[in-house]
């Protein structure tokens, strides 16, 4: 059969998506698999390294066009570090992303004056995020855990072991754990430091294009696919989404309705900001400006396992919400639900509805959520304006955006004309880096010239757009009014 399609592999902060496409770019067949977080303790978040193989296998062994795939490239969400002993067994779950637990060791980066060093060498102020500060924490708290480590892979670059047996990471992976030296282009021996782990912990650095490695004949039988199937590098799941949605020419802003929701800008230059996270694109040479609010569509999952009937589903939560007009009758949702990234950087922020009255229902919390959700968007967007960042078009993608409800709320929201490209999640995204990898395409904008398309383009209500900036004031206001109230009862 002829190897003439491409596989991609995402591992999002909820399940394993994966993608197989054509040169062309359209979609061959698709297929994902959802795999569990724990929350030991509040503002806690792991996840056993284990799922996330597992999942893949069993999604890989469902697809039917895998004799037809040329090459595959995985990405993943950033930050998840996975500690492993001297003989590649893991340590301990990962903590994620989501994970708030090294407050009080980010706190002490700020107050020993560490906090303007690490920002000097990685672009990024500490934040529980981060895996310097996570590390930190499992000195301090875990220190057996600590000792025992060998390696460190990161949540991709693991499952590539695993179908691999060959241990590496690319350099935009790496800018995610601040550990990376922007400027030097290698692991910086002060930050390490800092986390308390030698250097030579960590693996081999190459780029999101290059092959490292081949299928082995153990993963063979565990997913399906050929043994000696080049696997091509891969890269963040944020920096293959803006790839894949278009965004590759500085002044494009992808706005992202996933399981966290980000507002990125892409630049020619790197534009360092304490408010920001500054990272490579997948482009070379070009960079992209990310403010990020921690939940966006996981509030609606969250919603859908807390408030709904069993068996709900999110168009029937869509459908509910669209049985309230705009305003949701004065009800406000603040999605802080695991402290908040930008524009505060405040890990003591929870999410709420305000505003509830018995003349309020369950169609008005639903659409609070969407409004919520896009005001956060917007909240992190006045970092950039703030930055005077230039914008000349704004992209819309993520699980959310496949809702014409919320797309439409975005839209207003922001007061922009919205461009919702046609297929853009990070598998695709990945499945084109897969194709430049082996060679299928010339280069990374000619891939993504080659293959993208747009579904639709979204224009804002004047009157809605006027309603919603009101709207928004208040939003703030509330947060304004409430974060004391955290600070104090997480105090």
């Amino acid at each position: 059969m002829k190897k003439d399609c491409l596989l991609g592999i995402d591992f999002g902060t909820g399940g394993c998506k994966v993608t197989v496409v054509n040169s062309s770019g359209h979609v061959v067949e698709s297929a994902s698999g959802e795999y569990p977080s724990s929350h030991p303790r509040p503002a806690w978040a792991e996840q056993n390294p284990a799922d996330w193989y597992r999942v893949m296998c069993s999604v890989l062994k469902g697809l039917e066009h895998r004799d037809r795939i040329a090459a595959v490239s995985l990405d993943s969400y950033t930050h998840g570090a996975v500690l492993l002993d001297s003989k590649m067994n893991v340590v301990r779950p990962t903590i994620i992303w989501t994970d708030q637990r090294s407050t009080r060791e980010c706190d002490m980066l700020r107050r020993d004056g560490h906090a303007e060093k690490i920002f000097e060498i990685a672009y990024q102020l500490p934040a529980p995020t981060w895996t310097l500060p996570q590390l930190m924490w499992l000195n301090n708290n875990e220190p057996e855990s600590i000792a025992r480590t060998s390696h460190i892979l990161f949540v991709k670059d693991y499952v590539r072991y695993l179908l691999t047996g060959e241990m590496a990471c690319d350099f935009i992976e790496a800018q995610g754990s601040l550990l990376w030296d922007m400027k030097e282009f290698c692991w910086s021996e002060t930050l390490c430091g800092l986390a308390g782990i030698p250097v030579g912990k960590l693996p081999e650095i190459g780029r999101p294009i290059d092959i490292a490695g081949k299928i082995s004949v153990h993963a063979s039988r565990d997913t399906g696919l050929s043994e000696g199937l080049p696997v091509v590098m891969g890269t963040s799941d944020s920096a293959v989404e803006d790839y894949a949605a278009g965004a590759i020419d500085p002044g494009q802003c992808i706005l992202k309705l996933a399981t966290a929701g980000n507002v990125n800008v892409m630049t020619a230059e790197a534009h360092p900001h304490p408010e920001t996270l500054t990272y490579s694109h997948v482009v070379p040479g070009m960079w992209y400006t990310v403010t990020a609010t921690n939940s966006a569509a996981v509030c609606q999952r969250w919603q859908r396992d807390t408030l709904c009937a069993p068996g709900t589903s999110y168009d029937e939560i869509d459908r509910s919400a669209e049985g309230s007009l705009a305003g949701s009758n004065g009800v406000f949702f603040h999605p802080y639900l695991q402290g908040e990234r930008s524009p505060y950087w405040d890990s003591n922020l929870r999410g709420s509805f305000t505003g509830l009255s018995l003349a309020s229902n369950r169609a008005d919390m639903s659409r609070a959520l969407l409004e919520g959700v896009a005001y956060s968007l917007r909240d992190c967007y006045r970092t950039i304006e703030k930055m005077d960042l230039d914008v000349h078009e704004f992209l819309l993608i993520g699980g959310g955006a496949k809702s014409s409800l919320w797309s439409s709320i975005v839209c207003n929201v922001f007061n922009k004309s919205v461009k919702c490209p046609a297929c853009c999640d990070a598998s695709f995204g990945s499945a084109l880096v897969a194709g430049v990898g082996i060679g299928m395409f010339e280069d990374e904008r000619s891939a993504v010239r080659q293959c993208l398309r747009y579904d639709r383009e979204l224009t804002p209500n004047p009157e809605l757009a006027q309603f919603y900036a009101k709207q928004f004031e208040h939003y703030r206001s509330i947060h304004d009014a409430l974060a004391g109230c955290y600070q104090q009862i997480n105090a």
